[in-house]
């Protein structure tokens, strides 16, 4: 079902929450590992979602091509895998080399990042610049399933863009739109 994110979202211009996070492999990743060297996107993903299926190529495209400029990507999966078994970390390294993905894609099993984050659906994107500040938070594009949209990332494009050469990411930000996040029991924000 579409959601779009709730109200409540971090502030531009902030300090984003740190998060310490593994891969399926167990491998663990910290946030500064992505913004030590540059800005990151980091977009809250899973397996099983429509939206995020229907822009998963692209996605990766986009990766391609900004990971030379200095800019990092990572996924995080933070659906409650026990009642998605198609999200089930087993599943995500095969997912993300069907779909192109030359990034990490980290596991949230406790969904602390994606509250701390407030995260609300998948996909969810933010973009974080070299300090760990929010610059961007929002549609990847205007594409949905089935709208026959370009699937072109035009809106997080933009954003990174305009953060790579010194100029005002555009406003307004268009929050994405997608399956909300598969919340444990007992774990749904407030």
């Amino acid at each position: 079902m579409a959601k779009t994110p709730s109200t409540q979202r971090l502030p531009l211009g902030e300090k984003v929450p740190v998060f310490t996070l593994p891969d399926p492999a167990g491998r663990g990743f910290h946030l500064e590992d992505f913004t030590s060297y540059g800005p990151a996107v980091v977009l809250f993903a899973c397996n099983h979602c429509p939206y995020v299926l229907h822009i998963s190529r692209a996605v990766g495209r986009s990766a391609d091509e900004f990971l030379p400029r200095g800019v990092s990507f990572v996924a995080i999966n933070s659906n409650d895998a026990t009642q998605y078994p198609e999200d089930h970390p087993s599943r995500m390294e095969e997912f993300a080399r069907a779909w192109g993905w030359n990034f990490p894609y980290l596991v949230d099993a406790d969904q602390q990042v994606a509250r701390a984050w407030h995260a609300a659906c998948t996909p969810d994107f933010f973009l974080v610049d070299a300090d760990g500040r929010l610059r961007y938070a929002g549609q990847f594009d205007a594409s949905r399933p089935g709208n026959n949209s370009a699937t072109d990332g035009q809106d997080l494009r933009n954003a990174l863009e305009s953060l790579l050469n010194g100029r005002a990411i555009p406003s307004p930000q268009k929050p994405s739109l997608g399956c909300s996040i598969k919340w444990k029991p007992g774990n749904e924000p407030v």
